[in-house]
């Protein structure tokens, strides 16, 4: 039989005890697991788990999300429930779907390594029943670990009337999604398909918000609503169950051109700035909404500054250059509280 010179020299048994140092060391090491220092030193603003859309190129979903709290001092952790190359409205897209099983063997992973704690959960575009009935199993299960959680969920489900999602889908957002969320983000269609009722007023709009306070939100920010060819945000945030809650509008100056990704920035900016005021929803949504028209001011300049006509098809907006309008928004758009 060969023996190595090497082992010759120091002797087997020397081998052995260099070999039970080597995995005492390993073991140690092991033991000696760094801290998640986002857990262990966590920031004065929040944890967000944010379970989006995602696109390689252009910002729409968690593209359009992530960024834009990581400067207001968030701490975000994405999950992709799609991931295609561009949003739809490209001729062509290609990428992959995220299922319900693959969606929760995500969260196991978090739970098994302690690091399910979090608190905001931010929920955008869902495509089917099965994924949004896991996501509530998340909601659940991130409760449990904190139960003070904030749900913040925008229930895109379509706009202008039509659905882009299965009908289905709104029965379940409707039933079990809005008793479990601390706040709603719905457009006017939204809304409407949420409440089962028709907004045509300002007045439909503040109750559609009190019909979704007494299924369970005490924060509701319908995002765009246009009556006769005025464009509002309206706010209300029920401070106490049974109490009447403070309502208020905002008017948005239109512009003349259409933008991806932009409700899932007004939510990202909403859940932001509100969780800096808490009692006070009106000032958040000032900032968000002008920190939203300062970037698709800058996106349509842009645009026209390269010579293209931004009228026939959507615009990918300007995130990355808009950053300082994000983190330091000069507020030009008021709110007006209702009596």
């Amino acid at each position: 039989m060969f023996v190595s010179p090497v082992i010759a020299r120091i002797g087997s048994s020397s081998i052995r005890s260099l070999s039970n140092f080597r995995t005492r060391c390993l073991k140690q090491l092991h033991m000696a697991q760094p801290p998640i220092l986002a857990l262990a030193i966590p920031s004065d603003t929040g944890r967000v788990l944010s379970i989006q859309s995602h696109t390689v190129q252009g910002y729409v979903g968690n593209k359009s999300a992530v960024f834009p709290l990581q400067l207001l001092g968030y701490d975000v952790d994405p999950i992709n429930s799609v991931q295609f190359s561009n949003h739809t409205g490209y001729p062509t897209f290609k990428g992959q779907v995220l299922n319900g099983e693959q969606l929760w063997e995500l969260i196991e992973g978090l739970e098994a390594n302690g690091l399910l704690y979090y608190t905001h959960l931010l929920t955008g575009y869902i495509g089917s029943v099965s994924f949004l009935n896991t996501v509530l199993k998340v909601v659940d299960k991130l409760r449990s670990v904190n139960p003070k959680l904030k749900f913040v969920c925008d229930p895109v489900m379509g706009d202008e009337g039509k659905l882009y999602v299965p009908p289905e889908l709104v029965m379940v957002y409707r039933e079990k999604v809005v008793p479990v969320a601390s706040m709603l983000t719905p457009n006017q269609f939204e809304a409407e398909q949420l409440t089962g009722s028709s907004i045509t007023s300002e007045k439909d709009g503040q109750e559609a918000c009190n019909i979704l306070h007494a299924a369970g939100p005490s924060k509701v920010v319908i995002t765009s609503i246009n009556i006769d060819g005025t464009l509002l945000l309206i706010g209300s945030h029920q401070k106490e169950k049974g109490q009447s809650p403070e309502q208020f509008k905002i008017v948005i100056p239109k512009i003349p051109a259409y933008f991806t990704g932009t409700g899932d920035l007004t939510t990202a900016l909403l859940l932001g700035w509100s969780n800096k005021y808490p009692n006070d929803l009106d000032k958040a949504a000032e900032l968000a909404v002008s920190s939203v028209q300062a970037l698709l001011l800058r996106t349509l300049a842009d645009y026209q500054k390269a010579g293209y006509d931004c009228q026939p098809s959507s615009l990918e907006i300007r995130l990355i250059q808009s950053l300082d309008d994000i983190r330091n928004p000069e507020v030009k758009y008021r709110a007006k509280r209702y009596n």
